[in-house]
Order: C-alpha cells, then sequence, then structure tokens
C-alpha cells in the first residue's frame, strides 16, 4: 500500500520516465515502435527456419506455436536486459536529486508490458490468418500478461539493486536467463520428451514461463481454460516474486549512491 501512495505521489515522473523508456528504446531508428513488431517476428523466422524438422512435425501449426512462445519470451528477456541495469545507467541522477529510486525498475518493467501488448497483435493475427481463429478465452489474456509482468518486474527490482553492489550479477542472470530459455517449451512441446526422468520434469514444473506459455497457447491456440493448478501457481509466484524484490530493492537502495 505504501508503494502505490508513493508512487500515486511521484506519478507524473513515473508517466515521464515510462514514455521516455517506450521512446527511447528507438529513438534515432527510422521504423520506431515498428521495431516492436519486427523482433519478434524476425526472431520467429529464425527459429522457424534453424528448428524445421525437429519439432514441426509433432507440433500441428508450429508457426503459430512458435509466435506464441517467443513474443512473450521476449518481453521477459528485454525487459531483464534493460531492467538489471536501470540503476547504474541512472547513476547521474541519484546521485543528485532524491526521488523515489522503484520508478527506475518499474518503468522499464512497464514499457515493456507496454511493448508487449503492441506485439499481443502479432500473436492474433497470426491465430485468425494462420486458421486456428480465435475465441471469448481471450479475455484472460491480460490478466496473465499482468502476472508475467509482476514476475518480471520483481526480479528487476531485485537484481537491479544486487547489481549495484555485485557488478558480475547481470552477466550471472544472463547465463541463467539463457539456460532457462531452453528450460521452457518455447521451441518445443514438452510431450516431445515422455521419456524424461521424472525429477527433470519436475524441475521444468517450477518453472513459472513454462506454465505461462502453456497458459498463452491454451488462451489463443486451443481455445480452453488453463489448468487450475497452473494459473494459481504463476499467480503465486507473481506475487512472492514481486514482494521479494520489492524487499531486497528497499534493503540495498540507501547505499545506491555510494556504491554506483
Amino acid at each position: 500500500m505504501k508503494l502505490i501512495t508513493n508512487l500515486y505521489q511521484y506519478r507524473e515522473l513515473l508517466k515521464s520516465n515510462i514514455k521516455k523508456e517506450i521512446r527511447g528504446k528507438y529513438k534515432g531508428s527510422i521504423l520506431g515502435v515498428l521495431w516492436s513488431f519486427l523482433n519478434p517476428l524476425l526472431m520467429v523466422m529464425v527459429y522457424f527456419l534453424v528448428f524445421p524438422f525437429l519439432f514441426r512435425n509433432t507440433v500441428d501449426n508450429y508457426l503459430i506455436y512458435l509466435v506464441l512462445g517467443v513474443i512473450p519470451w521476449n518481453f521477459f528477456t528485454t525487459t531483464m536486459n534493460q531492467g538489471i541495469m536501470t540503476i547504474r545507467v541512472n547513476e547521474g541522477i541519484i546521485k543528485k536529486v532524491y526521488f523515489l529510486r522503484e520508478i527506475l525498475p518499474i518503468s522499464v518493467a512497464t514499457s515493456g508490458l507496454v511493448n508487449f501488448f503492441i506485439s499481443s497483435i502479432i500473436m492474433l493475427l497470426f491465430c485468425i490468418f494462420g486458421g486456428v481463429g480465435i475465441s471469448w478465452h481471450l479475455i484472460l489474456f491480460p490478466i496473465f500478461a499482468i502476472v508475467q509482468y509482476f514476475i518480471t518486474m520483481g526480479l528487476v527490482l531485485g537484481l537491479s539493486a544486487i547489481n549495484v553492489y555485485i557488478k558480475d550479477t547481470e552477466y550471472i542472470v544472463q547465463f541463467f536467463v539463457n539456460m532457462l530459455f531452453y528450460g521452457t517449451p518455447i521451441l518445443y512441446d514438452l510431450s516431445t520428451f515422455k521419456n524424461f526422468p521424472a525429477i527433470l520434469m519436475n524441475i521444468v514444473n517450477l518453472n513459472p514461463f513454462k506454465h505461462l506459455m502453456v497458459i498463452y497457447r491454451d488462451l489463443f491456440m486451443y481455445h480452453h481454460i488453463p489448468d487450475t493448478g497452473a494459473m494459481l501457481y504463476v499467480i503465486g509466484f507473481a506475487i512472492v516474486c514481486f514482494l521479494g524484490g520489492l524487499a531486497i530493492f528497499r534493503k540495498l537502495e540507501k547505499g545506491f549512491a555510494e556504491e554506483i
């Protein structure tokens, strides 16, 4: 509640910072915000060309399957890459002016969410013109986009604060994000690995992004309500992640000016 009150007091700064993050991302580029569409599309095309025979025959409508995995993952990775650096990048203003420090990582995460909603138009178009169609289940999509937002924001809050003190954090996180990519069913369907040891599948099931990818595909591609257990798990994970990240940030922010 205190955070909401503080954000309201600094609402103009928050708005301007979110706008700066959105506009600054493609500042100076000719296509501007169109890169929000082009970046994930280019990634999808690369994966579709690189993995044409490994998984396409095990998943119907593989191109749509890819789109529904790559675009949410792109939201996560771009926000993480920008967010972890946000405190150190803004060291000048942090040393000179007092303001609500949480605004910096929250602005990065929020601008990422805006870009995700823009990119979700691609997901809709692929479903419509790819033959799978759309259904009323899509009304649940914003809920889980916001769930992913809180997971990502919690990670960015905590890790951006730690990165001020431990400069290697960004490289360690990049390594683990790359590992997480292969542990998330973005390029493949988990049913392909039915013979995997149970312990490995249990570890994969701890990954919230595994459940989010399944949820997005249930809503966009398969037109049914996602598994209740999966929905409760990602919502619970988002709450714990956000509160944990916020607690770490508040614990460490007092020394930002001295450590940067």
